[in-house]
């Protein structure tokens, strides 16, 4: 080949070289583009659903409904609930103690004492001793343990000041015992005789501890004292709520008693009496 018809193809092959650089480079400039415009396709729109997968899983993580736990898990044996000297001083003929029927003595139990002093043409002298504790637990939908004792509590003193036939009645706040305690005393005449009716009714966090005494003179012998009777009440109902304390150990709530004689720790059905239940008939 001379040198003229190389020089001629080499003059041909050119142009078609720079055609072909020139496409390489385009396709270079274009890929970038391509890229951003794939970058922000991606960003989420408002059709991906995005926000309500976000709000799906906000609405899953929120935590269920809680309540604090009650501060007393069991309750002691209601017939053991008082001393045997108390037993002695309130009820002195008492043999032994009527436990109450329940299915869960953990949340309801229930002991009484008859006395008869029979002193023949003298007449006689009749106590009648009732103790009942109720326990509430705490529940998500009706509430803290302690609130729902607080409502029974004061569902028991209604009920109470309430009692049909009730003579002179007279109720009291009673301090020292419990978080709260109120005692209710009054007469029923009965054909036997006046019978002196004591009821003081606590709550001790979420446990109502309510304990009924009472005491007639019958066949002629006199009436008992009702200051006498409502004091021996109240000392009966203290003892009876530090058994609910006991019961549930020093790590009830979160310690020991911070003050024994109310039976409060550091931290956290009975019936109205009735003259058929307690012998006042």
């Amino acid at each position: 080949m001379s040198e003229g018809t190389m020089q001629r193809r080499a003059q041909r092959e050119q142009p078609e070289r720079a055609k072909r650089l020139t496409r390489v480079l385009v396709c270079a400039a274009a890929v970038p583009v391509m890229l951003v415009a794939t970058g922000c396709s991606s960003d989420s729109g408002p059709d991906d659903g995005g926000g309500d997968k976000a709000a799906s899983a906000s609405a899953s993580a929120s935590p269920s409904p809680t309540v604090q736990a009650a501060a007393y898990r069991t309750l002691p044996e209601a017939c053991r609930a008082l001393s045997k000297k108390t037993l002695e001083d309130l009820a002195p003929k008492a043999k032994s103690g009527k436990e109450g029927s329940s299915d869960d003595v953990a949340s309801r139990a229930s002991c009484s004492w008859s006395s008869l002093d029979n002193n023949g043409v003298k007449g006689s002298q009749f106590r009648w001793l009732n103790v009942s504790l109720l326990r509430f637990e705490s529940d998500t939908t009706r509430g803290p343990g302690d609130k729902l004792a607080q409502e029974y509590y004061d569902k028991q003193v209604r009920e109470i000041r309430a009692t049909p036939g009730a003579k002179g009645l007279n109720a009291q706040a009673v301090t020292g015992t419990g978080d709260e305690a109120t005692a209710v005393r009054y007469d029923l005449k009965k054909k036997e005789g006046t019978f002196k009716q004591q009821t003081v009714v606590v709550r001790v966090e979420n446990v109502v501890v309510t304990l009924d005494y009472n005491g007639a003179g019958l066949a002629g012998d006199k009436t008992p004292d009702a200051a006498t009777l409502l004091a021996d009440a109240k000392k009966a109902a203290k003892e009876a709520v530090l058994s609910v304390t006991r019961a549930n150990g020093p790590a009830a709530a979160s310690g020991s008693p911070s003050d024994p004689a109310s039976g409060r720790p550091s931290a956290p059905a009975s019936k109205a009496p009735s003259a058929s239940a307690s012998g006042k008939s």
